[in-house]
């Protein structure tokens, strides 16, 4: 991201948590509060992040685009695949933009197709898809 930051037209925030990893061309932050992530959720034109439900929530719950990257057990990311399995099922739904291949990342930020296209959801969308979470971990 750090990287592609370079190609795009438009301030890039990072949360890097505990990386030793230190961006250099995007501004970034390591932790901050839900509400602080939720105010750059809701001022942001798309999010990029992993898989996890957290993030998907957040963003359907500010309308917020999101570009999820699910993290993987074969290169030692997460102890099983949920993630893959969970971004399949927002894919279905149309209610996530996933990359597989990092490489498609900064075609698809730099295609710009994030905007009215993208569905507003409103709290019975999101609690929906809160309800098919639980099913699915079931």
């Amino acid at each position: 991201m750090d990287e592609i930051s370079l190609n795009l037209d438009e301030k890039v925030i990072m949360q890097i948590g505990n990386s030793k990893y230190i961006p250099k061309n995007t501004e970034y932050f390591r932790l901050k509060t839900y509400p602080q992530i939720q105010e750059i959720c809701k001022n942001a034109r798309v999010i990029v992040a992993h898989g996890g439900t957290g993030s998907v929530i957040t963003a359907l719950k500010e309308d917020t685009p999101i570009i999820t990257v699910p993290r993987i057990k074969e290169y030692g990311e997460v102890i099983d695949d949920q993630q893959i399995d969970f971004v399949k099922a927002m894919e279905d739904k149309t209610l996530v933009f996933p990359i597989y291949d990092l490489d498609n990342l900064e075609n698809i930020l730099t295609q710009n197709k994030f905007g009215n296209e993208v569905i507003k959801n409103d709290d019975k969308l999101v609690n929906s898809v809160i309800n098919y979470i639980i099913t699915l971990n079931e």
